[in-house]
Parts: C-alpha cells; sequence; structure tokens
C-alpha cells in the first residue's frame, strides 16, 4: 500500500474546469490567448476540460482544447439547449457535450466543481469565486492562474483571512505548470481518499489518509 501511494497512477482521465469570467472587460491584455493556452495544456497533458459552458474565459479554455484536438465537457445553467441558447444567450461552441443541469448557475456551480477532480481559477468576477470557495471547503485541488487580473490577489486575500488553511491550493502564471501541478495532485488525492458526500444514500464514505478506505451500506 506504502510503495502504490508514492507512485500513484491515473487510470482513467481526469476531468479540469476552467472557471473565469463571461465578461472579461477587466481581464487586461492577453487573457484571450492564455485562456487558450490553459485549454491547450489541459488536453496536452491527457486531461478532459470541464467548463460551465458560458462565454470569456471559459470559452476561450474551450477554444484552446478543440485547436489541441480534444475533449471538452460544459454544464450549462439551463435545462434545455433552447434555454440555454434564447434565455440565458450562452453559446454551443467548441463544446463535445453539454450537459444542462436545470439548476441556474449557483447550482450548476456545485455541479461543475463537484464533477471535476480539479479547479483552474483564472480571470474572475463573482461566479468564479463561487466556485473557487464550493472546491475549497470540499478540498479539491485548485490552481489559481496569476496574470494581469485582480483575481488571483482576491483570493490570496481570502486565504489569509479565512482562519481555514487549504494545501490544496496552488498558485503559478503559467499554464503549463499549474497543469502539471494539478495533475500531481489528482494522482495523489485519488491514491488516498474515497469521498461519499453526505446524502440520503445509506452509503458511508471515508477518507483512505485515516486507514480505514471501506463503503458501509
Amino acid at each position: 500500500m506504502e510503495e502504490d501511494l508514492k507512485k500513484p497512477e491515473i487510470k482513467t482521465k481526469a476531468k479540469i474546469c476552467v472557471s473565469g469570467a463571461a465578461e472579461t472587460g477587466h481581464c487586461g491584455p492577453g487573457a484571450l490567448e492564455i485562456g487558450k493556452e490553459v485549454g491547450r495544456e489541459v488536453v496536452n497533458q491527457g486531461a478532459v476540460l470541464v467548463t460551465g459552458a458560458t462565454t470569456g474565459f471559459p470559452l476561450w479554455a474551450a477554444l484552446g482544447a478543440k485547436e489541441a484536438g480534444g475533449v471538452s465537457v460544459g454544464l450549462s445553467p439551463a435545462s434545455t439547449e433552447r434555454e440555454h441558447v434564447e434565455v440565458y444567450g450562452l453559446p454551443l461552441d467548441y463544446l463535445d457535450l453539454i450537459i444542462y443541469t436545470g439548476f441556474g448557475y449557483s447550482g450548476r456551480n456545485l455541479l461543475l466543481t463537484r464533477t471535476s477532480d480539479a479547479v483552474i481559477v483564472g480571470c474572475g468576477r463573482i461566479g468564479t469565486i463561487n466556485e473557487f470557495t464550493v472546491a475549497y471547503e470540499d478540498g479539491k485541488p485548485v490552481g489559481v492562474l496569476e496574470g494581469a487580473w485582480p483575481t488571483d490577489e482576491v483570493i490570496k486575500e481570502m486565504m489569509a483571512k479565512s482562519h481555514r488553511q487549504n494545501d490544496k491550493v496552488v498558485f503559478d502564471s503559467d499554464p503549463k505548470r499549474l497543469v502539471s501541478k494539478l495533475l500531481t495532485m489528482i494522482s495523489e488525492s485519488r491514491a488516498r481518499e474515497n469521498r461519499v458526500y453526505k446524502n440520503l444514500d445509506q452509503v458511508n464514505g471515508q477518507d483512505c489518509e485515516s486507514g480505514d478506505c471501506s463503503r458501509i451500506l
């Protein structure tokens, strides 16, 4: 068991969520190319891209993923394709699959982060901060992309004043390094965790780090 923990392997493709602003006027010059580079790196390093099926930074990441020949999945706040396009005004471009949650933005955000093995936070607004805090609270690996935007500094300040530290948050300005760090963290998480969220399924999951990986029906 100890040897397995030293050399963990990802047996299925990792799913990495890219979270970012749908409106990007505050993101500064070069944000489009950086967003595309993030998507390309997710694919080039063997993972599947997951986004909120929206415009702006996540859309640019999806564009980069498709340019690299990869797979991208979107989770929409809408309940149907028509609502997605006509009511929310969201695109269908560059996505191989869209899951229509019907839960609105805040409900979609929860499903988006829990569907993913890790989250990358780019230039964002309040919705991006919401996705960060959900992933932070759930103990998911989070990579914060440093850039011309203020989002990374906002997150650093939040963490400093949160009175709850989290060693699964990493910062980097280079998309390639950031994705690589997250894939290592995903491997480690998959090797030791067996998480079941509290629900009505009468299933009990425990963290393997405590030495008990059992599920009790």
